[in-house]
């Protein structure tokens, strides 16, 4: 009724057509630049880069004219590797009942491997482990390729087929080598840089292999990963440099070169008179001034008629630093928001915040730490699951079913062991947690299980909660 009354006409559907300016492969290429942080690297792509003329890298000044100093702050790399480091050295010995588990994890490095599936998948937004028989070999290795180089084939949100893609040049000509991982099979496929397919024996070293490999088993001899769901590309990752952080990090840059090109202009000008300047003795050109050991004194009579007595004039102009200072913090909170607390990094942005704001402000970094985890807690099981299976076909023996791998990770992310002290401490003080887990918390992997079972049978001790047996009638009687 009211709308009759108001006589209200519903709005027309529109139609709109919205041109990106970068493919899922330039998006990576933007972030991996971001992650090598080498500004002239950084300069160049943007400069190439359709319909972003309003960045920093893309707008500066370059050529022998140029006249701002172009510095990259090295954030994107810093909070990569920080935040690998976390999860890698949180990482918990994973419980596999199988006795061939040792020898495969060291054989591929595994500590290793899950820092680098770490990194890249951060930078690239997913990617997929990618387990390889070599020849002669008594362990199946295994490595980690990043989103750029693999294709995944999902169906109802399982993978079906994952597809990895290698480069190789031969005979001055360029090859891409596609090998199809499914269920049971590997197909092997190789194609020109004009996209015809070409044999394997073009690539010598690809000569021996075989177009299709059969294995026992039902799975796969890869695994994908990813922490983040892309909102562009589906069934992709999303990269912690895409969106709205690459214009972050291009602002802090900004600011920090317009900062340092400040700081340039600023500095100290002398305005000397030329008759105060010394002359060669045998030519009378004038000599040039050294900044260090150089003395002038004032003279006494002036040479010109009517002048004023010359002197040296210094002048260096007033630098606005605390405006720097201030959008400098507010550009490098905007490149951390959602990522990692500046205190993680050891950057103290908030001096006259308290010291509980300050560990409040690390929330964030564990947050964004479990995501990972959470993700690789699911991940890794069915990556060891896959190893130990390619190694039973290696051996030609029955696959067996492994279905008992669990990985953990440590639920602190305290940056020392004082602080591991503390949390450890008041856990235990509130009755949440067992001797048992704080001693495992506490020492982790730096002390053997005999040590730690020790310090747990001392502890409890200490507080009397040994067991003993109770006394019997007529004990007091034997004492005496």
């Amino acid at each position: 009724m009211i709308r009759s009354w108001l006589n209200i006409e519903p709005a027309q559907p529109q139609s709109f057509t919205l041109m990106e300016n970068m493919t899922f492969e330039t998006e990576i290429m933007r972030s991996r630049l971001w992650y090598r942080g080498d500004a002239n690297e950084l300069m160049q792509f943007f400069k190439q880069l359709d319909g972003d003329s309003g960045s920093f890298w893309k707008s500066v000044p370059s050529g022998s004219g140029e006249t701002v100093r172009k510095i990259h702050s090295g954030l994107p790399e810093i909070i990569v590797d920080v935040l690998a480091y976390i999860v890698k050295a949180d990482f918990n010995e994973p419980k596999v009942s199988s006795e061939d588990w040792k020898g495969i994890s060291e054989a591929v490095d595994f500590i290793g491997l899950i820092g680098s599936a770490v990194s890249q998948t951060l930078i690239c937004g997913d990617g997929a482990f990618k387990i390889v028989v070599d020849e002669g070999a008594e362990y199946p290795s295994c490595e980690f390729i990043p989103a750029d180089r693999v294709e995944l084939e999902m169906s109802g949100g399982t993978v079906k087929s994952m597809t990895f893609r290698t480069d190789y040049r031969a005979g001055g000509k360029s090859y891409s080598l596609f090998e199809k991982y499914s269920k049971g099979r590997i197909e092997t496929s190789l194609y020109t840089s004009d996209g015809k397919e070409a044999e394997l024996s073009a690539v010598p070293e690809l000569a021996d292999i075989n177009h299709v490999i059969v294995f026992d088993g039902d799975y796969i001899m890869g695994v994908p990963l990813k922490f983040y769901s892309s909102p562009k590309y589906s069934g992709r990752g999303k990269s912690i440099f895409s969106g709205g952080k690459s214009d972050c990090f291009d602002a802090l840059d900004e600011v920090i070169s317009q900062w340092w090109d400040a700081i340039r202009s600023g500095r100290v000008q002398k305005y000397i008179p030329e008759d105060m300047i010394p002359r060669d003795s045998v030519t009378g050109t004038l000599k040039p001034v050294d900044s260090f050991g150089t003395s002038f004194v004032t003279v006494a009579s002036v040479l010109k008629e009517g002048g004023e007595t010359p002197k040296i004039e210094v002048v260096q102009p007033e630098i606005r630093y605390e405006a720097f200072v201030s959008s400098y913090t507010n550009a490098l909170l905007m490149c951390l928001q959602g990522l990692i607390s500046p205190a993680t990094l050891g950057i103290d942005v908030g001096k006259m915040s308290s010291g509980e704001a300050q560990r409040e402000k690390k929330d964030v970094t564990g947050d964004t730490r479990n995501t990972m985890t959470s993700a690789l807690e699911k991940a890794l099981p069915r990556l060891i699951e896959a190893l130990l299976k390619t190694y039973d076909n290696m051996l030609g023996r029955t696959v067996g079913e492994y279905k008992d791998i669990s990985v953990t990770f440590g639920e602190y992310g305290a940056p020392d062991f004082d602080s591991r002290v503390e949390t450890v401490g008041k856990a235990g003080t509130y009755g949440i947690m067992s001797i048992d887990t704080q001693v495992e918390e506490l020492w982790g992997s730096s002390k053997d299980d005999k040590w730690k079972a020790a310090e747990k049978l001392r502890i409890m001790h200490e507080k009397g909660l040994l067991e003993a047996e109770p006394p019997a009638v007529g004990d007091e009687l034997a004492k005496l």
